[in-house]
């Protein structure tokens, strides 16, 4: 096989499907007196409903047409929590927060009455549409997909049924313990994955190398679950480019070099989750891995 130089990217395992390629902004929450972001679209829902029920139409939303890169949506929406329930306070238009920006109080109000007509009360709409999570940050950043969603080591955790707060509680989303690895940041796991395999000799008596791409994943439990090679994973894709004995002892030298590796355990919304990572390795003359870099 050709060999390939050696390189570790995280992949991180997408949870939340958002139609953006680019970072958006989230809406935003008012919980105990403090104004929160809340990655969780919750107008959205309402709005694909009408969409559902009105052939596919997107009504109220006409300055969508001036969205920006960073909020494909067109809005951000304002939310607040009441008497035991939750309400759209504002729709603002994206940014309109930003550097300490006055809220248009008289606009958002509008707005109100032109999206959800008769639904609104008092200025506010009662979020009756959904049940579900709401989570809010609480402790430092742990996990970003790029786009929108973001996992916090520590969350305020608000349980709505119907609009109705239901519970709120505490929710830790990384068990940090002593006896494992950090997982905190990508990069210490992608410099522990190339140690632990520069411990291992890769000269083969039948001349296999296995210079490649492989995808590890890190299981729910904080262990390695599985690795395979990115670029081969059908049975006719291994078959064209593969010598089966090398490609079966491969991924088996790989899977048993990392074996007894015991990571952090990462969870999202508190429920554990695995994560994978893209490890190409480059196998010098001596049996011995080239040096790891970044890029």
């Amino acid at each position: 096989m050709k060999k390939i130089f050696f390189s570790i990217v995280a992949v991180i395992s997408l949870i939340q499907n958002v139609n953006a390629n680019s970072p958006q902004v989230p809406d935003y929450i008012i919980f105990k007196r403090d104004t929160i972001a809340v990655y969780n679209l919750l107008v959205e829902k309402y709005f694909d409903n009408l969409k559902k029920e009105n052939n596919g139409e997107l009504f109220g939303l006409k300055f969508r047409e001036s969205s920006t890169t960073f909020c494909w949506r067109g809005y951000q929406a304002v939310y607040e929590i009441d008497d035991d329930s939750l309400f759209v306070k504002h729709i603002i238009y994206c940014g309109e927060l930003f550097d300490g920006n006055k809220l248009n109080i008289k606009d958002s109000n509008k707005r109100l009455k032109e999206f959800f007509k008769n639904k609104v009360n008092n200025n506010r709409v009662f979020v009756d549409w959904y049940s579900g999570s709401l989570n809010l940050p609480k402790e430092s950043l742990l996990r970003w997909d790029g786009v929108f969603h973001k996992t916090f080591e520590k969350e305020t955790s608000i349980d709505i049924g119907a609009g109705e707060i239901m519970s709120i509680s505490i929710i830790e989303n990384y068990v940090d313990a002593l006896d494992r690895i950090n997982r905190k940041y990508n990069d210490t796991v992608s410099k522990v994955l190339h140690n632990e395999l520069s411990k291992l000799n890769w000269n083969s008596e039948k001349d296999f190398d296995c210079s490649e791409k492989y995808i590890v994943t890190i299981g729910k439990d904080g262990e390695v679950s599985d690795v395979i090679m990115s670029e081969y994973q059908t049975r006719d894709e291994i078959k064209e480019f593969w010598d089966r004995k090398e490609y079966n002892y491969c991924l088996k030298t790989v899977r048993k070099g990392l074996k007894d590796l015991k990571f952090d355990i990462l969870k999202m919304d508190g429920v554990s989750i695995e994560e994978s990572y893209y490890v190409e390795i480059w196998i010098i003359d001596n049996g011995k891995l080239d040096e790891w870099s970044d890029y």
